[in-house]
This record gives C-alpha cells, sequence and structure tokens, in this order.
C-alpha cells in the first residue's frame, strides 16, 4: 500500500552506509539482497496473498560517506528502473551484469583488471600531480552510471519514499568560516576559525524541502551536482584526486546540519564551489543525521520512544563492511614515526567522535539502530575460523583498495553482502513477541498472520518478512573460485605483474613532481632510476603481497 494512503501504519528504516573503499560491493550486495526481499513482499502485498504481514515499511532516507555515499547516489538513481537482482553467478563467474546497476558499479566497474588503470600514468602531467593512484575511472563510472533509463521508466516503490532524501558526507577543504567575539583591549576582538564537516543533500520529487537540493534522474534535473557529489564523497585522501563540488549557497544555507555556521555567518555569494576529499575523514557513519530524517519523517522525537520495540516507528539500519573494532592496548612509544602515525589516528578519531550520551552507547537493548557487518566462516590450514569485518571480505586487504587488484575479490564480497542480509533480515532484525502485541505497526501487520511462519532468533519476529523456506544448516551460497574454494585467493605472480606498472608510476611521479631543465632533470632521472625507484617500488610492492598474504588472499 503507497505510504500517503495509512501513514500511522508505516515503519520508516534509514539507509546508513559506511566508507569501504572497494568494498562497496559488499554494500552492493546487502543492498541488492535488500531490495529484493521488499520487492517480493509487495508483490504479495499487493496479490493479497492469504498469511502475508501487511505493515508497510518505507525507505525515507539514504545516507553515507564515501564509498557508501557513492552506493546511496546510485541507488537513487536505479529506484525507477527494472533492476534484475543477482542472486546467483552465472555460468561464466566474472560475467558483466549491466542490468543490475549497483553490481556492474561496484564488481564489474570499468575492467576485471582495476590495478592497471590505478597505476597509468596518463593522469601524471608535469607540476600537476593531483593523486599518487590514476583516478581517471571514477570519471567514467560516475559519467554512465547516473544515466536513467527513461524508456523503462516506472514508478517509484512503495517502500521506497516518493521524496526520498539523499545525501553523502563530505570533508570540505574550504570550510566554512565563523568567528568567536572576545573583549579585549586591543584591535584584535574576533577569534576566526573554520568547519570542515560537509554534507550534500538530495531530495527526489520535492522542490520545497529547504536544505535540500531537488534531483530528478528523469529530466536531468541536478544530476551532475549529484555525480560530483558523489565523486567527492568518495575522494580517497591522497590516494584518489580531490573533488570540486558547485552549489547554490541556499541550499547549505538553509541547512540544519549547517545551520550552527551559517545561520550566524551565511554564505554570501550566489553559488558555492568547494574542494573536498573523502567524507569518511570527518563522519564515516553518519547515523545520527540519518536518525534526524527519521524523526522529521516519523513525527517521534523522543528518544525514549523510538529506541522502545513496544513503541518505535523508525530505526537506523547501517551497513558497514569496516565495522569499528576494540583498540588495542596503547603502547606510549614516542619514536617519532610512531608518534606521527599516533597523530593521524588522533585526529581522525576525534573528528569522527559522534554527540552522544555515553549511558545511550552503552545500552545495547536500543531498538533505534542495526548493524550489517561482514560475517563468515574460512578454513585457514585446515581449521575453520570465524571472521568479522574486514577479515571477513576479501576486499578489505590494502585499506579497502584490495578489491581492485582482482574481480574474484569483488565478486565473493557482493555474494556475501546478499548472504549477510538474508541471515540478518531472517534472524536479527526483528521485534520481540511481547513487542509485536503491543506495537501497534506490527500489531496490525501480523493480524490474522502465522507469525511461527517469520520467526527470527530468540522468540523474535520479522521486520520485513522472508518468504522463501528456511535454509539447510550449511546453507552459505558463495561462488566457488578459481582457487577450488569459496574463498578467492591467487597466485602471487599474479602480483608480481604489477611490479614493473609501480615503477613506472613511481619513476613518472618523480620526474613530474617539480620543474626541472637541463642538468638537474638528468640527475633526477638518474636518481630515480638507481635510488629512489628502485626502492620505493620494492616498498610497495612489498605493502601489496604482504597485506594480501596477511588477508589469505594469496598463495
Amino acid at each position: 500500500m503507497p505510504e500517503d494512503l495509512k501513514p500511522d501504519s508505516n515503519f520508516y528504516i534509514g539507509l546508513c552506509m559506511a566508507g569501504a573503499v572497494s568494498a562497496g560491493a559488499y554494500t552492493a550486495g546487502v543492498l541488492d539482497y535488500l531490495f529484493e526481499a521488499l520487492e517480493e513482499w509487495q508483490k504479495r502485498k499487493d496479490a493479497k496473498v492469504p498469511g502475508t504481514p501487511m505493515h508497510n515499511v518505507v525507505i525515507p532516507v539514504i545516507g553515507g560517506a564515501s564509498a557508501g555515499g557513492m552506493t546511496g547516489i546510485i541507488a537513487a538513481s536505479a529506484i525507477n528502473n527494472p533492476m534484475v537482482h543477482i542472486n546467483e553467478p552465472s555460468s561464466k563467474l566474472l560475467a558483466e551484469h549491466p542490468e543490475n546497476k549497483l553490481y556492474h558499479c561496484w564488481v564489474d566497474l570499468l575492467s576485471e583488471d582495476m590495478f592497471t588503470l590505478l597505476l597509468d600514468t596518463s593522469d601524471i602531467k608535469k607540476s600537476d600531480i593531483t593523486s599518487l593512484l590514476n583516478s581517471s575511472f571514477i570519471d567514467k563510472i560516475a559519467e554512465n552510471v547516473l544515466i536513467a533509463d527513461k524508456q523503462n521508466w516506472k514508478e517509484t516503490p512503495a517502500f521506497i519514499s516518493k521524496n526520498l532524501k539523499v545525501f553523502t558526507t563530505l570533508t570540505n577543504l574550504r570550510g566554512f568560516g565563523y568567528n568567536i567575539a572576545f573583549n579585549t583591549g586591543e584591535s584584535f576582538g574576533k577569534y576566526y576559525m573554520n568547519m570542515h564537516n560537509d554534507y550534500a543533500c538530495f531530495i527526489l520529487e520535492d522542490n520545497d524541502a529547504k536544505g535540500w537540493i531537488p534531483l530528478d534522474f528523469k529530466n536531468e534535473v541536478n544530476t551532475s551536482i549529484a555525480r560530483d557529489a558523489a565523486m567527492a564523497t568518495g575522494a580517497f585522501p591522497v590516494g584518489l584526486k580531490s573533488r570540486k563540488l558547485v552549489r547554490e549557497s541556499k541550499y547549505i544555507n538553509e541547512s540544519p546540519w549547517c545551520q550552527e555556521v551559517t545561520k550566524n555567518f551565511p554564505i554570501h555569494e550566489q553559488t558555492y564551489e568547494s574542494l573536498n576529499i573523502d567524507g569518511g575523514v570527518i563522519n564515516n557513519e553518519p547515523f545520527e543525521k540519518v536518525r534526524d530524517v527519521l524523526i522529521d519523517k516519523s513525527k517521534q522525537k523522543d528518544e525514549a520512544d523510538y529506541q522502545d520495540f513496544n513503541k518505535f516507528t523508525s530505526t537506523v539500519l547501517m551497513i558497514d563492511p569496516f565495522p569499528s573494532e576494540k583498540p588495542k592496548d596503547f603502547i606510549p612509544d614516542q619514536q617519532l614515526f610512531k608518534v606521527m602515525l599516533s597523530t593521524l589516528d588522533t585526529f581522525f578519531d576525534q573528528m569522527r567522535a559522534k554527540p552522544v550520551q555515553l549511558t545511550d552507547a552503552l545500552d545495547t537493548s536500543k531498538a533505534g539502530q542495526f548493524l550489517i557487518a561482514p560475517t563468515r566462516k574460512i578454513t585457514i590450514n585446515g581449521e575453520v575460523k570465524s571472521l568479522a569485518g574486514d577479515t571477513a571480505i576479501a576486499c578489505g586487504s590494502l585499506n579497502g583498495f584490495g578489491g581492485f587488484v582482482n574481480k574474484e575479490f569483488r565478486v565473493h564480497d557482493y555474494f556475501l553482502g546478499r548472504f549477510n542480509c538474508e541471515m540478518f533480515l531472517r534472524n536479527y532484525f526483528t521485534i520481540p513477541a511481547e513487542a509485536v502485541e503491543n506495537n501497534e505497526i506490527f500489531k496490525n501487520g501480523y493480524a490474522e498472520v502465522d507469525k511461527e511462519l517469520f520467526k527470527g532468533k530468540s522468540n523474535t519476529y520479522q521486520i520485513i518478512p522472508i518468504f522463501k523456506p528456511e535454509p539447510a544448516e550449511h546453507y552459505f551460497p558463495i561462488p566457488v573460485f578459481s582457487s577450488g574454494t569459496n574463498w578467492p585467493v591467487i597466485n602471487e605472480k599474479q602480483v608480481q605483474r604489477y611490479k614493473g606498472k609501480v615503477k613506472k608510476r613511481v619513476q613518472a611521479f618523480f620526474m613530474n613532481a617539480a620543474e626541472l631543465k637541463g642538468i638537474n632533470k638528468l640527475l633526477l632521472w638518474i636518481g630515480t632510476r638507481i635510488l629512489l625507484n628502485r626502492q620505493v617500488t620494492k616498498f610497495v610492492m612489498n605493502k601489496i603481497t604482504g597485506a594480501l598474504k596477511d588477508h589469505h588472499l594469496i598463495k
């Protein structure tokens, strides 16, 4: 049933997708299964199939950072076009699937071998080096992905709000200036500062929401801004090219998330141009902003209500391929390079700190937030081990860049994302049995339905019903890879073939880093060829092979 017919029966889910680099393939798999499950449920409700739970689930907001923000914009561009869900690999494991935009963007990319594109030197120009790796592939993907299929346009699914809000976090290097006044006997009475935490916010089919840029893929309204925002939030610092974003200033001035500055220090020029790097640097899991939108949509402002299973009408569903882990014991090592690394970690930790009450953070019974993260079992040296987080995904090596080394890694993570989502919806994205009787949405939804068919773990019932029969005990729908197992492993020779390309890029980097002529240029060429190039290349190759070995991805 469309969301506007029975608003009181709606349960709202806000999607929050964390940064992931190439592990966006995992997030894509999770979303693909989630949308498939919602479509199947909607078909049964529309056909009035007996025994179908009749409550409504509606997604009014998708927010994310880095690869998560990019995936959110991709998903928004796909909801009005047919999408064939890739629920099993084709006979050719590495076949492309343009019929599924999520798969095509994150698994197919532009090539099976993306690392060669990243090492290509065509982007390096004299005194104009923009990143350690060639980022031009991102432009090509972004240019194609946001093109809508106007000939096969379909109505927005009932489980997606027609006024869907989509946002990405940005680390804005220009920032928003403000000052603090101080009493002083001197002429300097102001303390000048900048806020660099920024958001690119879009809304579908609505021109009146203050602070949200209207986005219409069918008529190509502001799609170029959405494209630039997607590239900006994914601009991994130093590794990938920084990105410019131009917006009308009113959308920043009116944004509730920027008004702590812009209310008193508005941007006066008509358009505002920012230079941005990865949105995950400052806010990699913007679940608190997703909650803001849910509060506005559900009108349930009291935290005691939306964190109570008996009363809640919305929840945040976070998809995080790299969930945070308990920090290791801190060693107070004063060695310079150790202090430098600790300093960077401190900056990032402090910038990402969330403004939540510690008492709330410690409460595990909260109904207002759920998390999907990678989990799987793998056989290592004959021993079966349970893995979680970045160690459970093949793209988790090399700080998330590992998926660019081999397409099989991305295929694995996509199907693991689908599997994890299925198990999560079946067993853990649930409401306690007693709350079903107290919460009006689920009490009405499950009326005259055999709830036992939709039972989760520990006497709970599914929020999104899954209609496929309960799978067998050892159900694990992950393909068999060239390794002969369901965990992709490559030969070290496949990595060593990059040595020449790394060497070429390192030399091009040094030779073009400064304007040199004559004997100075010759001396630099000799130095890079004999010493620097060799040492840097060796260092890079050792890092790549070491990271893949640590991740059990290399023979």
